[in-house]
């Protein structure tokens, strides 16, 4: 395993579930890395439209879920036995991710891999762009494809994210449904936690984010605070923008996988 003692502290803003999972697989790399999520997620205000939405998967062609949260809260155990047990073999439903990471997640909940498309493994990033790359073929005039996505909370029940896709869909004839899966928000964060962020805004750590959200988040938790001296890691363009945006004064790029953010993390000067 390659040294990692010069590499910098790296502050986790994922989700609490997920920026665990990071913070365990980065420290068995070598890297010091702690949790500090930006978005806290729960249930959805409408629990009765997600059931019904899972009863129906067999009703669609495709159903694309946005992150691995989107996942965890809409295939609980018999909808993923819905799609796999012998009785439904001629469900022909197939299950978009946007990256491998959620296409892992979908696994562990009981999604088969042999179901599951995703971006070519090479794609320069993971997103729809790359996704529909992979499956604009599947689609013809009259498909249906429910996409199962988050909420801010307060806003719109109908969710938000990945209407660009659903344009695809539907310029290729197809139909889009949408359902909200659960909630994001800003985090509650305790005195010790907005100490540790205004701290690694100027003490040379790096801030790994995976959400343009996140970083509003992050913003308004800690109004006034200045940004030039803070670090970033961004994992998509789009979040390097709104890294840049909010002022930090150093943002670099790469893919969301855990080899590509290592050697980035292990790259910083």
């Amino acid at each position: 395993m390659p040294s990692c003692s010069m590499a910098p502290r790296v502050i986790v803003t994922r989700p609490e579930r997920e920026a665990q999972q990071w913070v365990a697989s980065l420290q068995a790399r070598g890297i010091a890395a702690q949790a500090l999520p930006l978005i806290a997620i729960t249930p959805p205000a409408d629990t009765g439209a997600l059931q019904a939405a899972r009863t129906r998967v067999a009703d669609y062609r495709a159903i694309m879920v946005v992150s691995s949260n989107a996942a965890q809260h809409f295939f609980d155990q018999k909808t993923a036995l819905a799609l796999a047990g012998k009785a439904q073999a001629a469900i022909k439903t197939r299950v978009w991710s946007p990256g491998p990471g959620t296409a892992r997640a979908l696994q562990a909940l009981g999604v088969d891999a042999a179901r599951i498309d995703l971006p070519a493994p090479g794609a320069t990033q993971f997103d729809s762009e790359s996704l529909w790359a992979q499956v604009h073929q599947q689609i013809a005039p009259g498909d249906r494809v429910l996409i199962v996505r988050g909420t801010e909370a307060g806003a719109a029940q109908q969710g938000t994210g990945r209407d660009w896709l659903a344009q695809q869909i539907q310029t290729a004839g197809g139909q889009t449904d949408f359902v909200v899966a659960y909630t994001r928000s800003a985090p509650d964060w305790d005195a010790a936690q907005q100490a540790q962020a205004r701290t690694a805004a100027v003490d040379g750590s790096l801030w790994l984010l995976s959400s343009s959200q996140a970083v509003n988040h992050l913003r308004a938790a800690l109004s006034g605070q200045s940004w030039h001296q803070a670090r970033a890691l961004a994992t998509h363009p789009r979040i390097a923008h709104a890294a840049r945006a909010a002022g930090f004064g150093s943002v670099r790029e790469c893919r969301p996988t855990l080899d590509d953010v290592v050697a980035s993390i292990e790259s910083v000067p």
